[in-house]
């Protein structure tokens, strides 16, 4: 579910697998019940966020930017919100449910204004000779 921040390297996740398809890089959860949880954590974050980020209706697919502001952005946030000190998905999401007892829960409140703070990373252009 949260294939993009693990590809763009802003999380880890230790039941990650990762695979290649021609030049492409996937990513897979190796535990159902960890993808469910995490499916669920990222219907919660689109659901709280679609007013802050701009975001079409549900059904609609996201531009890859967007996409990845709502996994890096989100998850970056509840590391904070957390106070958690490893990027690591699948703790995160066991923390929260073990911390509110459900991602319902969560204090959105803090989560939404962080996620919708997240700014990519700068891409380094070269200076021109």
């Amino acid at each position: 579910m949260f294939a993009k921040a693990v590809v763009a390297r802003s999380v880890g996740c230790e039941l990650a697998r990762r695979g290649t398809v021609g030049e492409s890089e996937l990513v897979r959860c190796a535990s159902p019940v960890a993808h469910t949880n995490c499916g669920t954590l990222a219907a919660l974050l689109r659901e709280r966020a679609t007013f802050a980020l701009r975001l079409p209706r549900h059904g609609t697919p996201l531009v890859h930017a967007k996409a990845l502001q709502l996994q890096c952005g989100g998850l970056l946030a509840l590391q904070r919100v957390l106070d958690a000190d490893v990027p690591d998905v699948h703790r995160m999401v066991a923390l929260a449910q073990q911390r509110w007892g459900s991602l319902v829960d969560a204090p959105w409140g803090e989560i939404v204004p962080a996620l919708a703070a997240w700014q990519p990373r700068r891409r380094h252009r070269p200076q021109p000779r």
